[in-house]
């Protein structure tokens, strides 16, 4: 009786890609609304850039929640949306 050898070769590279992608869908399938720093951070813009060209438009204002002095959401679906129109203007 033989032995087999076998030699698998693995692109960590493309497997680390398809798990963030896996990884990001469940995510955005789960999230109702995000906040300046989890937009930062999906966005991989800063929150100066984020306030000054995105948050200020007219349309995302009119997706903010927020009570008297606290934390201010977006509801995500609706403010991707609008984030996509706002970068196909540029």
């Amino acid at each position: 009786m033989s032995i087999a050898q076998v030699n698998v070769e693995v692109d960590q590279e493309f497997i680390k890609k398809e798990i963030q992608e896996n990884l990001d869908k469940a995510f955005r399938e789960v999230l109702f609304t995000w906040d300046i720093n989890e937009m930062s951070k999906r966005l991989c813009m800063g929150k100066t850039f984020l306030e000054a060209e995105i948050l200020s438009d007219p349309r995302m204002r009119a997706l903010q929640r927020q009570k008297p002095n606290s934390k201010r959401f977006w509801f995500y679906k609706e403010s991707l949306e609008v984030i996509r129109e706002i970068m196909d203007g540029w």
